[in-house]
């Protein structure tokens, strides 16, 4: 394991792990795919770029007798609304019934009860699989994924919908794309505090105090006026390049803790200030962001202008230098093909340091630990 304080761990996760991928009937992967391709674009598309990854990947076996871990190719998140919203009243009967499947086609479920597969789950609270977070605390993971490992955009400390053991993961963001507007190294970073998006979601939340948690609307009614804040609904043709003139880029909660802005900040180099307590960060365990990032409380956030001009710029050329380590931004992309350290390789780093399993993963013969009849009422439906 390589790694020193400012650096990304580069481990090869290639000889240490392997991974059987379940071959599924089409309905539960390409159909939905051919039926609506906005879900390759949209951030919750690590789903399906994680199967086509681990299909061509040196780390799979077509032996299940060797396998190490055991990943169901199930894309819960691309049945989308005429907004681009993933249906998620839909997402959890779709992975009881996959789950149904395997555990009938194979031994391997049930020999576990899924305590050495994991399962992509990139929605804004996870397995809670719903965008509210009152409600996805309500909901909590869904019952019958208890023992497996989750791989999933989410992570909040002490919360419901982040289950011990989980792996945290950047958002998808189409690194093709992010490329082709990469400016001159050399271009000055003239803009102190930026920040393109909602303040508000009326459509959702028309009383103003739950969105955010208040946190991004307080961003807007404190600092809209002030010239050294960069901050707009406005999402301009020159965003990416907008990021890579600024200091700060603010990346606050909005309905979860996550957003593609951490990804885009550390891609572009800008400072990431994060707002959203007690978020537990992607790869948290490989990437150094106590270093290369700025935490602010959302309490705080009316006193952003004075945290910011108060960092050294000695810390501030030490935050840039280290987020213009190339494997820095490589950990969070997942391109297409997949690169050397890519946030593809960090979830298997991820899987493989989990390994070997504890003597708990096997079950006697016999023996239950999950209940198939506990949950949301409306999840036991079939799909």
């Amino acid at each position: 394991m390589a790694g020193s304080a400012g650096d990304v761990l580069e481990d090869d996760p290639v000889g240490r792990l392997k991974v059987y991928v379940y071959e599924l009937p089409p309905k539960y992967n390409k159909n939905i795919l051919a039926k609506d391709s906005r879900c390759l674009k949209h951030m919750f598309a690590t789903e399906i770029f994680i199967h086509r990854f681990l299909l061509s990947s040196a780390v799979r076996t077509l032996n299940p007798e060797e396998a190490d871990w055991f990943y169901t190719p199930v894309y819960t998140t691309c049945d989308l609304t005429p907004w681009g919203h993933p249906l998620t009243t839909k997402s959890p009967r779709m992975m009881r019934s996959v789950i149904q499947y395997i555990s009938k086609r194979w031994p391997y479920w049930n020999r576990t009860e899924g305590a050495d597969h994991f399962f992509v789950t990139p929605h804004d609270f996870g397995a809670c699989f719903y965008f509210q977070e009152a409600k996805a605390i309500k909901r909590g993971v869904l019952p019958v994924l208890r023992r497996a490992t989750l791989v999933q955009t989410f992570g909040q400390k002490h919360h419901v919908c982040l289950k011990e053991g989980s792996i945290t993961i950047p958002p998808y963001t189409p690194p093709h794309k992010m490329r082709t507007h990469l400016v001159p190294p050399e271009t000055p970073r003239s803009i102190f505090v930026y920040f393109r998006g909602l303040f508000y979601d009326t459509s959702n939340d028309p009383e103003g105090g739950y969105y955010a948690r208040g946190a991004r609307a307080s961003v807007w009614e404190n600092f809209k006026n002030n010239p050294m804040f960069d901050i707009s609904t406005d999402h301009p043709p020159t965003y990416y390049e907008d990021m890579q003139r600024s200091v700060f880029c603010l990346c606050p909660l909005g309905w979860a803790p996550w957003s593609p802005r951490l990804v885009e900040a550390v891609v572009f180099g800008c400072i990431p200030v994060i707002i959203a307590d007690d978020i537990v960060l992607p790869f948290a365990d490989a990437i150094p962001w106590e270093e290369i990032g700025v935490f602010v409380a959302e309490d705080d956030v009316t006193k952003l202008d004075t945290i910011l001009t108060s960092i050294p710029m000695e810390e501030i050329l030490r935050k840039q230098r280290l987020l213009a380590n190339p494997s820095m931004k490589q950990a969070m992309l997942f391109p297409q093909p997949a690169e050397p350290r890519d946030a593809f390789h960090q979830i298997l780093n991820g899987l493989a340091r989990k390994l070997p399993h504890g003597k708990g993963v096997f079950l006697k013969p016999g023996q239950k630990v999950l209940n198939w009849t506990e949950g949301d009422p409306a999840d036991l439906k079939p799909w």
